[in-house]
C-alpha cells in the first residue's frame, strides 16, 4: 500500500545558535498592543474589529512570522478547530470505515469533524467554499466520480488531503493523498482463483472514479492484468453499481452461463448479491462457482457460505489522511502520518478448486 503526501519546507539561512521558539498568539498580541482574543478575531475574519486594529495585528503576524498551531490556538482562544470531510456516501462499508478512522484521528488531535455529503446535483464550488470557510482544512473521499470531481475543485490555497483510487504506476496526485494498492490486491485475488484451476475469472465491477470507461479503475486493471499475464483473454466485466442489488442482477446473468466457474467482485456488497443469484439459479458455491469479494466488510464472515475477500484497512486510510492534513495545519507537530496496513487476501468458504 502506498501513502504519499507533499510537504513544503521553509528556506534555510545561517544556522541558528539554538532552537528558535515559534511566535505564539500571545506574542502577536503583545506586538500589536491588543488582547489575544482580538488576535483570534482577526485571524478568523470576525467583522467586529476596527480596520486600524486589524492592520496592526496583520503587521505583527507578518513581522513575527506567526503560523497558527491548531491545538495551541484552540487551548488559548477557546476556539475549536474543525475539519470538513467531503464525500458522496456515508453508508457503504469503505466510506463508513474511512470516516470512522478520520473521526478517531481528528478527535484524538482535538479537532471537530464535520461531514458534507455531495450529490451529482450539488454546486460543488459552493459546497467546497462553505467547507473551506471553517478554516480547518478539507479531506475529500475520492473513491468515486463525485468525490474525484470535488477534489479537482478544491482551491490550491485550501489545506487539503484526499483518499483516492490507486493512481497509475509512476504518477502521484496533485494534492497530498493516501490510497491502497487495489490494483495489486485484485491481481493477487485473480491469480489465486486461476491457481485453483479455473480457466478464467469473471469480474463484477464497481464504477470507476475517473476516466472515460465506466468499469475502469485499479481493481478492474489488476484483474485484467492477471488474466492477460496468464494468457487468458478477459471476459467482459459486468455490474452497474455498488450495492447488493447490482450484484444480484449481474449474478443472474453470470449464473446462466455454465462456463462461469469463478467470479471476482469489486466489493463485498456486490458479492453478496452474486451469492444470492447463484443460490436462486441452483449453482453451488464453491462447488460450481467460486466467489471472492473486496473490502472485508464485517458481515462478510457471517453469510453462508462465508465470503472470501480482500481485507482493506479503511480505518488506517482515514487516520493517514487526517495525518496528511494535520501536517499542513499544525506546522510544528512532529508526528508522522500513520501507515495503513497492506491489503490482505482472506480465504473463507466461498472459494475453492474448480469442480470441488
Amino acid at each position: 500500500m502506498d501513502v504519499t503526501g507533499h510537504t513544503s519546507s521553509g528556506g534555510h539561512g545561517d544556522p541558528p545558535q539554538g532552537p528558535q521558539k515559534a511566535a505564539s498568539i500571545r506574542d502577536v498580541a503583545a506586538a500589536a498592543g491588543v488582547s489575544y482574543q482580538t488576535v483570534s478575531r482577526v485571524i478568523n475574519g470576525h467583522p467586529n474589529v476596527k480596520e486600524e486594529t486589524r492592520k496592526r495585528v496583520d503587521a505583527a503576524i507578518q513581522t513575527l512570522g506567526f503560523r497558527r498551531n491548531a491545538t495551541a490556538f484552540a487551548l488559548a482562544s477557546g476556539v475549536t478547530r474543525s475539519v470538513t470531510v467531503i464525500t458522496s456516501n456515508t453508508v457503504l462499508y469503505g466510506y463508513a470505515a474511512t470516516l470512522q478512522g478520520l473521526e478517531e484521528a481528528s478527535r484524538a488531535a482535538g479537532y471537530a469533524l464535520g461531514v458534507r455529503v455531495v450529490t451529482p446535483e450539488d454546486d460543488l464550488d459552493r459546497t467546497i467554499a462553505a467547507a473551506a470557510d471553517t478554516g480547518g482544512g478539507v479531506v475529500v473521499i475520492g473513491y468515486d466520480r463525485i468525490g474525484a470531481a470535488a477534489l479537482d475543485r478544491v482551491p490550491a490555497h485550501v489545506p487539503c488531503a484526499a483518499l483516492v483510487e490507486a493512481p497509475p504506476p509512476g504518477r502521484t496526485p496533485d494534492r497530498p493523498a493516501v490510497w491502497a494498492d487495489d490494483r495489486e490486491a485484485a491481481r493477487a485475488a485473480t491469480e489465486h482463483l486461476l491457481s485453483l484451476g479455473h480457466e478464467t475469472v469473471h469480474y463484477v465491477a464497481i464504477p470507476a472514479s475517473t476516466g472515460t470507461r465506466r468499469l475502469a479503475g485499479p481493481r478492474a486493471e489488476g484483474w485484467r492484468q492477471a488474466l492477460e499475464a496468464a494468457g487468458v483473454t478477459p471476459p467482459p466485466p459486468s455490474g452497474k453499481g455498488w450495492d447488493a442489488q447490482a450484484g444480484y442482477e449481474a449474478g443472474k446473468k453470470l449464473a446462466r452461463n455454465p462456463d462461469v466457474t469463478a467470479i471476482l467482485c469489486g466489493n463485498d456488497d456486490l458479492a453478496l448479491g452474486v451469492l444470492r443469484a447463484l443460490h436462486h439459479a441452483g449453482r453451488r458455491v464453491p462447488e460450481d462457482v467460486s466467489v471472492i469479494g473486496f473490502d472485508d466488510a464485517p458481515h462478510s464472515a457471517f453469510v453462508t457460505p462465508s465470503l472470501s475477500t480482500v481485507r482493506m484497512d479503511f480505518h488506517g486510510l482515514g487516520r493517514a489522511a487526517f495525518g496528511l492534513l494535520r501536517a499542513q495545519l499544525d506546522t510544528d507537530q512532529q508526528e508522522t502520518a500513520p501507515v495503513p496496513a497492506e491489503p490482505t487476501l482472506v480465504l473463507r468458504e466461498s472459494s475453492g478448486p474448480r469442480d470441488a
